[in-house]
C-alpha cells in the first residue's frame, strides 16, 4: 500500500509516497480502507521534532514512529474472527496513527464511530481531533453552562469552528475572534459576535466574558484576565509554536496564575474518545455541527497540505483525499 512516510526531523519536504507492507489483521483486527484523512497540528509538529520536549518520548535524534496523520474516515476492509462490534463494509471515522495512508489497522478498543448519516468522508475525517478539542475544552474543562457568555480566540481554525459551532448548541452567548478575512464565515457558524483582530484588542473591549477558550494563544494572560467575570474560566489549548517548548510554556504560565487568582486559569489536553465521537455525531446529525473545509488535497500532495496549515491562515480544516 502507499502512505506517507518521514524517516527525519525537518520541514514538510521530509515528507514522502512510499509502498510499505500492508497491515495484516489479527483475531481482534479490524483494518481500515482509509478514504480520507485530515492534518492537525499535532502533524507538522511530529513532523519538526518541535517543541524538542516532544522528542523526550518520540525520538531525540530521529522519529521512532515513521508515519503521520491521526484523524482518518473510511471503510473496514477486513476484520478478525473475534470482532463484534464492526463488519466489513462499515462506515466509520476516527483516531488512529498512520492515517496518512490507503490502509490503518486498529480494533474494537480504538476510536472508530459509525461516520454520521449523510456525511461524506471528507467531511468525517474532518471531524475527530479537532471536533473532540472543542468539545472537551468547553464542556469538561470549561464547564460551559446555558447563557455563559463565552469567546473563542482563535475562531476561524479546525478547533475553532467546531468549538463556535459547539458552544452555540450547548446555549452560549458566543464570540468569535479571527481575521478580517473569515469574519463573515464565524458569523456564518453561529457565532453571535465577531470580532476583527486586525482593528480591534478584545482584551480591551470592556466586555466580560464567563468562559474563554484561547485557541490562538495571542495575548498576554494578564490581559485576557481584564475581560473575565470575577469566577470566569480561562482555557489554554493552543498557542505560537516554538523550538523549545512553546506552545507548553503558555499552559505553564497559566496553571501558576491559577494559584493566586480568582478565575480560573487552566490548561488542556484533550485525550481519544469513542464516547466524544458519538456525542459529536449526534451534534451533526441533528444539524447543529458542520465540519468547516479549507482545501483538500490528494494523498500524493500531503506534504503541501501540512505546509499550508503549518503557515497558520487556513479556515477550518484541511482535508487529503486517498484512492486506494
Amino acid at each position: 500500500m502507499k502512505a506517507i512516510v518521514f524517516s527525519r526531523y525537518g520541514s514538510p519536504d521530509v515528507l514522502e509516497l512510499r509502498d510499505i507492507e500492508k497491515p495484516k489483521v489479527g483475531d481482534d483486527g479490524v483494518l481500515l480502507r482509509v478514504r480520507a484523512a485530515s492534518v492537525n497540528p499535532l502533524d507538522w509538529h511530529g513532523m519538526r521534532g518541535q517543541p524538542y520536549l516532544m522528542r523526550m518520548a518520540g525520538g531525540v535524534r530521529r522519529p521512532k514512529e515513521n508515519e503521520l496523520g491521526v484523524d482518518v474516515a473510511g471503510e473496514v476492509e477486513a476484520v478478525g474472527k473475534d470482532v463484534t462490534q464492526f463488519r466489513p463494509g462499515d462506515a466509520v471515522f476516527g483516531v488512529r496513527s498512520g492515517a496518512f495512508a490507503e490502509y490503518v489497522r486498529g480494533s474494537e478498543e480504538s476510536t472508530f464511530a459509525p461516520k454520521p448519516a449523510g456525511m461524506t468522508f471528507e467531511q468525517a475525517a474532518a471531524v475527530p481531533v479537532a471536533g473532540i478539542t472543542a468539545l472537551q475544552g468547553l464542556r469538561d474543562k470549561g464547564q460551559l453552562q446555558p447563557g455563559q457568555h463565552t469567546l473563542i480566540n482563535g475562531a476561524s481554525g479546525g478547533v475553532g469552528t467546531f468549538a463556535v459551532q459547539i458552544a452555540k448548541a450547548f446555549g452560549a452567548e458566543v464570540t468569535g475572534v479571527c481575521s478580517t478575512a473569515n469574519l463573515e464565515m464565524v458569523r456564518s457558524i453561529g457565532a453571535d459576535h465577531v470580532i476583527d483582530y486586525t482593528r480591534e484588542d478584545f482584551t480591551k473591549s470592556g466586555q466580560k466574558y464567563d468562559l474563554i477558550l484561547d485557541i490562538a494563544g495571542s495575548r498576554p494572560l494578564s490581559a485576557c484576565r481584564r475581560v473575565m467575570t470575577r469566577r470566569g474560566t480561562f482555557v489554554v489549548v493552543g498557542g505560537p509554536g516554538g523550538r523549545w517548548i512553546k506552545p507548553a510554556d503558555r499552559a505553564l504560565k497559566a496553571l501558576l496564575m491559577n494559584r493566586f487568582v480568582s478565575q480560573r486559569m487552566l490548561p488542556f489536553l484533550s485525550h481519544a474518545s469513542k464516547d466524544d465521537l458519538l456525542v459529536l455525531k449526534e451534534l451533526i446529525e441533528a444539524g447543529k455541527v458542520t465540519p468547516v473545509i479549507d482545501r483538500t488535497y490528494p494523498l500524493s500532495e500531503t506534504a503541501e497540505a501540512v505546509r499550508y496549515l503549518e503557515e497558520g491562515h487556513a479556515r477550518g480544516k484541511v482535508v487529503i483525499t486517498v484512492q486506494a
